[in-house]
């Protein structure tokens, strides 16, 4: 079979919500042990706190994020660019949510939604769609260990479940993306990229908690 040329695109049934907010519950879910782990200084200024989490997971994982870059291009055909990066940034708007308080399974579904989906899901549309999974899957995924960079790599898998949707998560400047594109040195720009990506994913998050707030 033919592959897709330049500017073809796979023909798809659109994702459904009920799979989305599946995904991401479970993300919710598998991130949360990742996010405690990263242990934000608890006498760090409060102004200071959502920019910590791109600064902090940055350092943790942005390398991780960035490597498919080695491949240039190519890597915009590969799941493991948007999933792994995606997978990323999940962890920075959990971190965010969590210094503004948010608990809720359903308001944090709605954050991961609006900030890296860039889809429309306030919390009461979400919670008639939220079935708790029996059993201890997080535990079984993850082990007893639950290292951030083992959980990164079951999000990125788990999260190949809505690839299609990913295409909008926050992203870096265009000419740290353009640098990306070429082999081997492309990591250095992806590296920039998606530090940028983490960024515009904690500043997206708290915006978007601040106009919550305010309604």
């Amino acid at each position: 079979m033919a592959g897709l040329g330049a500017g073809q695109h796979r023909c798809m049934a659109p994702i459904s919500d009920a799979v989305v907010v599946d995904v991401l519950r479970r993300v919710d879910r598998l991130a949360t042990p990742g996010v405690r782990r990263l242990r934000r200084p608890p006498d760090l200024p409060t102004a200071q706190r959502d920019a910590w989490w791109a600064e902090r997971v940055a350092m943790v994982a942005a390398a991780v994020a960035a490597a498919p870059r080695f491949a240039g291009k190519l890597a915009d055909l590969l799941p493991l660019q948007n999933t792994v990066a995606t997978a990323v940034q999940s962890l920075v708007v959990l971190g965010v949510a969590g210094e503004h308080g948010v608990t809720d399974p359903a308001e944090r579904v709605s954050l991961l939604a609006g900030v890296l989906l860039d889809r429309d899901m306030p919390p009461e549309k979400i919670r008639p769609l939220m079935t708790h999974a029996t059993g201890t899957y997080r535990d079984e995924a993850l082990g007893a260990k639950r290292r951030p960079l083992r959980i990164i790599w079951r999000l990125s898998r788990l999260l190949g479940r809505i690839d299609d949707l990913l295409d909008v998560r926050p992203k870096g400047r265009l000419h740290h993306r353009a640098l990306s594109n070429l082999p081997v040195v492309g990591v250095f720009g992806g590296y920039a990229a998606e530090r940028e990506g983490l960024r515009r994913a904690a500043l997206r998050t708290a915006q978007s908690l601040e106009v919550t707030a305010s309604a």
